[in-house]
C-alpha cells in the first residue's frame, strides 16, 4: 500500500527535473521500507516466542500452570512489541485488521501489509514448533481430544478465538495501559476451559506449526480446519464490534479510536449479552471438564476482568444481576428501575443461552447445590454467597462506580473477586457469586426434566450481598453517595440507557 506508492512517487520524481525532490523520494521509500521491516521483524519474534512456549509447556509437563505461561508470553511480547508492529502475531488478529481496513474509518490495513504480516507469523509458527521438536526429540498431536469429535472442537476453537480477537478490537489503540494484560489473559479464560476440547489453540500459526512439526508418524492436517473455524470467529469478532460500536471512528492522526457519542442503549445490552455468555460459557466448560474450584476460579475471573476491559466503557461491564441492582440502589444518575430490569433480564437470558451451548459441547451438564447436602453445608454456602458477592458488588462500586475511580486497575480488581470467592468457598460449593449463572447452570441441569434446584437460592443470596453493597457503599461514602455520579473514565458500573 503506502510502500508501492512511495516507490512510485520516488520513480516519478527519479525522471523529474529536481535531483532533490528524487534524493528526498527515495530516502521516504528506504524509511517506509525500514518501518516494514521492523513491524515483520516484531511479528516474528512475538509469534516465534508463543508457538515455542506453547511446545515448550505442552512437552515439559507443565500442567495446569502452563496456560498461565502461554498467556504471559503473549501479554509480554504485546507490551514488548506492540508499539512496533501492533502485537498481532496471530493471522486471526491479522485477519480481522484486513476486514477493518475495507470499511471506512476502521482503523484497520491494507491487504499487501496484511499478507506479508500472515506469511511472516505461519514462518515464524513453523519455525518455533521445530525448535522445540529439536530440544525435545518429538512433536505432539494437533486435533479434538479424546473423546470428541471435530464439530466439538471446531467450535470451542471458533468462540475463543472470536474472544480473542474480540479483546484486541474492543482495547488496543484506545489510550490505555491495559490492553496487553486483557488480550493475554484470553488465554487464561479459554485455555482452560477448552484446552480439553480442542487444545485450546485459537491461532492458525499455532496450529500449523503443531500440525507440521508432528508429521513424522503423528500425522498432518487438522490444522487445516482449525484456521478455517479460527477465521469465522475472527469475522465474527469484527461484525459484533461493529454492533456494539457502530459510531466510533478511526483518528489516524491520534492513533487511536475517537467516540462520536455515547453508546446508545441498544449497544449496552448487546454488551452485557456478550459478556454474561462468554462467562457462563467459561464457568460451565470447567466445571464439566473435572477441573477444580481453583482453576475454575482463575478461569472465571480472567473472563470478567477481559470483559470489563473490553466493554466496561460500553455498558458499564456488569455482567452480573447482583452488580446491577448494587449499582441501581447506588443511585447513578438515569440508571432507572427500567433500565436495571432490562440489564438483568439479558443477562439471565445471555447465561442460559450460555448454559446449553456447553452442555451441548461437552455433553453433560451438572446441578448447582453444595458438596455436602446437609443443613450446616445449605448454611455455608448460602452464606458464603452473600458474603463474597458482597466483596464482589462493593469492589464495584468502589473502584468503577465512585470519583475515585480506578483508571487501569479497576478490571483487575474486580475479576479477581471472583478468584477470592471461588478459592475461598469453591470446595464447599459456593463462589458463584452471580444470579444468571446460578439460574443458568439450574436451567441447563433442569432440561427435559424439570428437575429444576437451587439455583433460585443461590441468585436469592447473591442478590441480598448485592444490596448490602451498596448500603456499605452509603456507609462508607455518605457524601459521594448523596449525588449521583456518572463514570468520566469508562471502565466504571455506568449502564446509563
Amino acid at each position: 500500500g503506502s510502500s508501492q506508492r512511495l516507490v512510485a512517487d520516488g520513480n516519478s520524481a527519479h525522471t523529474g527535473r529536481c535531483p532533490l525532490c528524487a534524493v528526498l523520494a527515495m530516502a521516504a521509500v528506504e524509511s517506509d521500507y525500514r518501518e516494514v521491516r521492523e513491524k515483520l521483524t516484531a511479528e516474528f519474534i512475538g509469534t516465534y516466542l508463543l508457538v515455542f512456549t506453547v511446545g515448550c509447556n505442552v512437552l515439559g509437563g507443565s500442567g495446569v500452570l502452563g496456560v498461565l505461561s502461554i498467556a504471559s508470553v503473549l501479554m509480554v511480547s504485546i507490551y514488548a512489541l506492540g508499539g512496533v508492529s501492533g502485537g498481532h502475531f496471530n493471522p486471526a488478529v491479522t485477519f480481522a485488521f484486513g476486514i477493518r481496513g475495507m470499511l471506512e474509518n476502521k482503523g484497520g490495513m491494507d491487504l499487501m501489509s496484511c499478507l506479508l504480516y500472515v506469511v511472516v507469523q505461519l514462518i515464524a509458527g513453523v519455525l518455533g514448533a521445530f525448535s522445540y521438536t529439536a530440544i525435545y526429540g518429538y512433536g505432539f498431536y494437533l486435533g479434538p481430544q479424546y473423546g470428541f469429535r471435530w464439530w466439538q472442537a471446531g467450535l470451542v476453537e471458533m468462540l475463543f478465538t472470536a474472544l480473542l480477537v474480540f479483546t484486541v478490537l474492543n482495547v488496543a489503540e484506545r489510550g490505555n495501559q491495559f490492553y496487553g494484560l486483557a488480550i493475554g489473559f484470553t488465554i487464561v479464560a479459554g485455555g482452560y476451559a477448552a484446552g480439553w476440547i480442542s487444545g485450546g489453540i485459537f491461532n492458525p500459526a499455532v496450529a500449523l506449526g503443531i500440525d507440521v512439526s508432528s508429521l513424522p508418524g503423528l500425522g498432518f492436517g487438522w490444522s487445516f480446519a482449525y484456521t478455517f473455524f479460527q477465521l469465522i470467529g475472527a469475522a465474527a469478532a469484527v461484525g459484533v464490534t461493529h454492533l456494539i460500536r457502530p459510531d466510533e471512528v478511526f483518528d489516524a492522526d491520534e492513533k487511536k479510536w475517537v467516540k462520536n457519542q455515547d453508546p446508545k442503549f441498544s449497544s449496552r445490552v448487546i454488551a452485557e449479552v456478550v459478556g454474561t455468555f462468554y462467562l457462563m460459557l467459561v464457568v460451565g466448560l470447567n466445571v464439566m471438564q473435572g477441573k477444580d474450584h481453583v482453576v475454575t476460579a482463575l478461569s472465571a475471573g480472567a473472563l470478567l476482568m477481559v470483559m470489563i476491559y473490553a466493554l466496561g466503557d460500553v455498558s458499564g461491564g456488569h455482567f452480573n444481576p447482583a452488580v446491577t441492582l448494587a449499582v441501581f440502589l447506588r443511585g447513578h444518575g438515569d440508571f432507572t428501575l427500567a433500565a436495571a430490569a432490562q440489564y438483568a433480564l439479558v443477562q439471565i437470558a445471555s447465561a442460559i443461552f450460555g448454559a446449553f451451548t456447553y452442555r451441548i459441547i461437552a455433553r453433560g451438564r451438572f446441578p448447582i447445590k453444595p458438596t455436602e447436602m446437609t443443613r450446616e453445608g445449605w448454611v455455608l454456602v448460602l452464606v458464603s454467597e452473600v458474603i463474597f458477592t458482597f466483596v464482589l458488588a462493593f469492589v464495584v462500586l468502589s473502584v468503577a462506580a465512585s470519583k475515585e475511580q480506578l483508571e487501569s486497575f479497576a478490571g483487575l480488581a474486580i475479576g479477581f473477586c471472583v478468584v477470592v470467592g471461588g478459592y475461598a468457598v469453591g470446595e464447599v460449593g459456593g463462589g458463584v457469586l452471580n444470579p444468571a449463572i446460578s439460574i443458568g447452570v439450574d436451567f441447563a441441569y433442569a432440561v427435559p426434566d424439570r428437575a429444576y434446584g437451587n439455583g433460585w437460592a443461590f441468585a436469592a443470596m447473591q442478590l441480598i450481598g448485592g444490596a448490602a453493597a451498596a448500603g456499605a457503599f452509603y456507609v462508607l461514602r455518605s457524601e459521594e453517595a448523596k449525588e449521583p455520579y456518572r463514570s468520566s473514565k469508562g471502565y466504571g458500573a455506568v449502564g446509563l440507557p
